[in-house]
């Protein structure tokens, strides 16, 4: 009978880090199993039948580098499960630097209505509608990821509280309305990177990665020269970024008229988010 230490190495023969690996059985077995850490400690015992499902996954995994989040269907992020799928970007630990941070401004300042540029799995738009008093409205171009984030929105009985617009960018913002804060993680990886990324990453949709230009801050340029017309005195723009964006970022910011811009650094000490105040 298979174990599940010959499934984990069928996962790092494929060149995954053992810990990972460790992690994704575990995620395989609760999934698709059902059995979770409960279950293991009252010591039952996992039967063939159940082994040889979690071993034809972990396969699938080690053959087309599928991320794990796609063969589940769910990705993890900020203590919830997210559904995802190849529409969608997979939530990263990142983004949930910018959430966190976002929900501190909200809060602090009883912001009411945000903007979520970009919203795909609708993760963002989720978490601050969430943990905040504040509506979110999350903007997408993708018909499919809108499908996804309304998904999630209701698996998190958020209808009212989150919710989506198809949208080119600010194209479907209607006339009149203004956000105390507009939120993103943009597309940020230039075009020419694309033959360089992790095998796993190409699973994303390429709508939600790349650029056309070569330093991948076309949608910051977007964005930004677009965002001041629709926030408040006093409003934030945020954005998740990409490495070695921050300054760039920072000088779009500046030149259209934000104000107390600060940058955050991700664990790796990498510049991660920047933020800042619209002119008052």
């Amino acid at each position: 009978m298979t174990t599940i230490n010959e499934i984990v190495k069928i996962l790092t023969d494929s060149g995954i880090e053992p810990n990972e690996a460790n992690v994704e059985v575990k995620l395989l077995i609760e999934h698709f199993v059902n059995y979770g850490y409960k279950e293991i400690i009252m010591g039952k015992k996992l039967t063939a039948e159940k082994l040889e499902i979690v071993k034809e996954k972990a396969e699938l995994r080690a053959r087309t580098h599928q991320p794990i989040q796609h063969i589940i269907g769910l990705a993890d992020f900020m203590g919830e499960k997210f559904i995802v799928n190849p529409s969608v970007l997979i939530p990263r630990d990142e983004t949930e630097i910018l959430v966190r941070k976002a929900i501190d401004i909200i809060n602090t300042n009883n912001f009411k209505m945000i903007l979520d540029v970009g919203t795909g799995s609708g993760c963002i738009a989720c978490m601050i509608a969430k943990r905040t008093d504040s509506q979110v409205i999350g903007l997408d171009i993708s018909s499919d990821a809108l499908r996804t984030a309304l998904d999630n929105a209701s698996k998190l009985n958020l209808n009212n509280r989150a919710i989506f617009r198809k949208s080119d960018i600010f194209s479907n913002v209607k006339e009149g309305e203004t956000f105390d804060m507009i939120v993103s993680n943009p597309p940020y990886i230039p075009h020419v990177e694309k033959e360089k990324i992790q095998e796993e990453v190409k699973f994303d949709p390429e709508i939600a990665l790349f650029t056309k230009d070569e330093k991948g801050l076309e949608f910051y340029e977007k964005i930004t020269k677009e965002a001041i017309k629709v926030l408040n005195k006093g409003g934030y723009l945020m954005y998740e970024l990409g490495i070695g964006q921050s300054e760039d970022v920072k000088r779009i910011m500046q030149e259209v008229g934000f104000t107390k811009i600060e940058i955050q650094k991700d664990l790796a000490g990498i510049d991660r988010i920047i933020y800042g105040v619209c002119k008052e």
